[in-house]
Formats: structure tokens, sequence, C-alpha cells
């Protein structure tokens, strides 16, 4: 009897310890946890992030393509801010979403390949956000991993898309909107669109005739009957950026609602998704705060994405340096703050951006090849580590008809047909003059008068992928530890 009672006391007292401890861990967590400096005056903004999918920056009228109709856009660029020099860091979606989330690149959250997951103590900007008081939410497109260091307000839609039936139901974000309005909100609106397979939209509102070709693309009967299907779904995804306008407009607060638009990375077409060139990490971002931003302005500063969580955060009156990206509150931001932008300073809030790609694991994608890219106001260098095997993604594959028939039509002009190659088999080095080739056609690696531009840049390439922990080829190999194992199905997403 003494025993029997001796045994349940001890198992009590151990459950009492092993409960305090986990009060005090959380106790712990929570008032580490900064909170917004917001003064007597200051109320804290709606915010509202429209994400496309796989939106090449320039398929737009803001950004200057002539071709593709995108209204709605053009009202948030005339009513905002547009961004000159906004930047992925991995121009694949798993990745491209995780570091925006986090404010961390890639490798340093730990979900650096495509379907992959972050290290299980990274926080994200869910976390940050409810703890000072907002209602965060996220509609659509999630692709992030494991769930619970995401743990928006889910409401609903589809991981991926097929091309039919309703992608996200943007009533239920509007119902997100109104439900209480004692609290400001940070919703995400997440939708699939422009991603393949291009059967949304109006395609005959395009003639395939009429569409101008850029440089970097071979003018082919294909390519022109792609860029109709593409084009008019990114007009789609444009009416559903004019739906959330309007649900801002209506809510009542469209002065004190700051609303970003940002394109994701570069379409599945050959030298955007899955490349380190800007028409893979090149972003079009467009921003409108009316109490804070002057209407149909631009700026030039570099950005990335994992400067939005530290930028939402100092808008909504908090301090972005205290901010920490794991729960032991030891790991500073890669991101900063660009709030001085918004408010119309074209200072400078970083001196570089970069880029990684990592091709093990995506679909038809290489065993091993990593990309890296870094870049100034001036020049940008891309360094194909592994470059002596051949570059594989679904874009490049053997049978792919849209890159073999530009391989096959352009044999008539070798310039072309050199530039054509380039996309399945590089150089060890690409360095671009970025203001005079923006479709980084011209390669100046080799020019003897810029071998300082070009070791210079690789030097802070090093240095960053060291502060990262990226050692290239093996962080390469070691890509597929880093999948994700939630039961989410990305199958009809595989790139």
């Amino acid at each position: 009897m003494i025993r029997f009672f001796s045994t349940n006391l001890q198992r009590i007292f151990t459950i009492t310890i092993v409960f305090s401890i986990l009060g005090m861990v959380l106790v712990s967590y929570t008032s580490s946890t900064p909170k917004p400096n917001l003064g007597v005056a200051y109320k804290q903004p709606d915010i509202l992030f429209f994400l496309a999918d796989d939106m090449t920056s320039v398929d737009c009228e803001p950004y200057g393509n002539p071709d593709v109709k995108t209204p709605n856009l053009s009202k948030l660029a005339q009513e905002g801010i547009l961004f000159n020099n906004m930047y992925n860091a991995s121009a694949i979606c798993c990745p491209t979403r995780q570091s925006l989330y986090t404010g961390l690149y890639p490798v340093k959250n730990g979900g650096y390949p495509n379907h992959s997951k972050v290290y299980p103590n990274i926080l994200s900007i869910a976390n940050h956000f409810k703890s000072i008081g907002y209602r965060v939410a996220l509609i659509g497109k999630q692709h992030y991993s494991p769930m619970p260091n995401f743990p928006f307000d889910y409401l609903g839609g589809r991981n991926s898309d097929n091309g039919e039936g309703q992608d996200i139901n943007l009533a239920d974000a509007e119902k997100f909107i109104n439900q209480d309005k004692s609290k400001p909100y940070l919703l995400f609106v997440a939708t699939n669109q422009p991603h393949g397979p291009w059967t949304r939209g109006n395609r005959s509102a395009y003639k395939a005739e009429d569409i101008h070709i850029p440089p970097y693309m071979v003018d082919t009967k294909l390519t022109r009957e792609t860029l109709v299907n593409y084009y008019a779904e990114v007009t789609y995804a444009d009416s559903l950026v004019g739906d959330c306008m309007k649900f801002v407009d209506k809510y009542n607060n469209k002065d004190n609602t700051l609303m970003m638009f940002a394109s994701e990375q570069g379409s599945s077409l050959p030298f955007g998704k899955w490349t380190c060139y800007n028409m893979g990490l090149k972003a079009a971002f467009i921003a409108r705060w009316p109490k804070v931003i002057k209407p149909n302005t631009k700026t030039d500063v570099l950005a990335q994405y994992i400067d939005v969580l530290p930028t939402l955060y100092d808008a909504a009156g908090g301090n972005p340096e205290s901010l920490r990206g794991n729960k032991e509150q030891t790991m500073k931001l890669d991101g900063k703050s660009f709030l001085t932008a918004l408010k119309g300073s074209n200072k400078d809030v970083r001196n570089y951006v970069f880029g990684l790609q990592t091709t093990r694991g995506i679909k038809n994608g290489s065993d091993n090849y990593p990309v890296r890219s870094v870049q100034d106001h001036e020049y940008k260098l891309i360094w194909n580590i592994n470059f002596v095997d051949p570059f594989l993604s679904s874009g490049s594959r053997v049978g792919n008809k849209l890159y073999e028939g530009w391989l096959k039509e352009s044999k008539k002009d070798p310039k072309a047909f050199a530039h054509a190659a380039l996309y399945r088999n590089r150089p060890e080095f690409e360095l671009f003059s970025i203001k005079d080739d923006m479709y980084e056609l011209n390669n100046l690696a080799n020019d003897p008068s810029l071998q300082k531009v070009k070791n210079n840049l690789f030097e802070v390439l090093k240095k960053w992928m060291a502060e990262q922990g990226d050692k290239g080829i093996d962080t390469e190999w070691e890509a597929l530890s880093h999948f994700k194992t939630d039961t989410l199905n990305w199958k009809s997403d595989a790139d």
C-alpha cells in the first residue's frame, strides 16, 4: 500500500515538474517576443498581400509589356509605388514562399529544395504578427512545411491547380476581412495563377501573330501559342487582384490598408523558373498604402522577398531589428526593412541581392546542379558550380517541344542558337551588365576590363554562402533530406 502511494506521488511530482518546465519555456518565449512600440496615436494598418504564382516580372502592363492586359495592376501602380529592383532568393515556388514568410534565406531556414520543409525551430510571419495582436490568415496555395511553423488561419483553396474548377473562393477572404474589426488583419491571398497548365482566362483576347517576342526567347509558332495561353492566365490573375482591391475599398479602411502585389518568380518558360537569371529571380512588386505611399511613384532600391517580413512588422509599429527567426531567439533575420522606401526614400537598405537554385529533387531535374548568384545595381554574377554537367529541368529536358523547337529553328542565327543552347549547357561564370542588358544575353565574364568587378562579386558571393552554411555541391547532395514529410499532395505541382 505504501509502495503504491509512493509510486503515484512520484508520477504526480514528475508530471508537475514537466508541465512547470514547459510553462517556463512558453513564458520565456512569449516574454522575449518583441512587442511593437506603437505610441499613443499610432493605428496599426490592415495588410493584404497578393501573391501570384510563376509570373515573370516583366509580363504585365506596369513593367512595360506591350501585349499583356493587366488593368488592375496598372491601377494599383498608379495608386502606389512600383519596385524596379525586387528579387526572390530562389526561382522555385516552395523556397520562395518559405523565405518570404520567414525572412531567412532558403539554406539558413532549411527549405532550399522545392517541396521542402524548414527546420522545426524556425518562426514565420504568422508567429510574429499573432504576437502583436493581428488576425493572420492565408487563402490558396500554401507550399510550406511543417504546418506548425506556419500557423496561419487557413481559409481554404487549392495547394496546386489543374486548371479546372475554382482555385480559391475570394468570398472567404472578404468574410475574413470583415469578421472582426476590433483587430487589424494580415491576409495572404496566394493564387495558383498563372502557374501552368495555362487554361484559364480569355485566350481570344490575344492574337499570336501580334505578340512581341522578347529577345531571350526564340520566335516560333509554338512560342507564340504558348504566350497566348500564358498571357490569358496572367490577365485572369489580374482580375483576382481587382477583386481584392474592391474588398479593401469596401472595408472602409482603405487609407490605412497596406496592399502589396508580388509576382513570385518567373514563369516555366526557358530562362525563367529554375534559374538564377533575372527572368526567374526578379519580381514584379507593387505596394499601395494611401496614408503613407505617394501615388504613381517608383523606387530603385535593392530589395528581396526576405525583406518583406521585417518591413511589414515595421509598418505595424514594431522594431524589425528585434525580430528573430527561431524559437530560441538567437537567429537574426536576413531581411531588412524597406519601410523608408514606401515613405519615399531612395536610400538602399542593402548593397547586394543573392540567388540560389537547387535542381536536385525537381521533376526531370539534374542530380546535382547548384547555381548561386549575386547582384548590385550595375552587375550580376552567376556561378554555375557544377557547370561540367548539363542543366536539366522540365523546361530543358530532351523531348520538351518548346525548347527543342528553339534549338531547331534558331540554327540559322548563330547568336540566337548559342543563347538557346546556353539554357542547357552553361559556363562556370556568367557576368552581365544589368543596366545595359536586362535579358542577360551578353556574358562579360571573360572581359579583361571587368575582372576586378567579377572577382569582387565572387568574393561577396562566397562570403554570403559561408554565412548561410551553404557548401555548394555538398549542400545540393543533401537536398533530398530537406523534403517535406506531411501529407499534403503536391503531385500536380511537381515542379
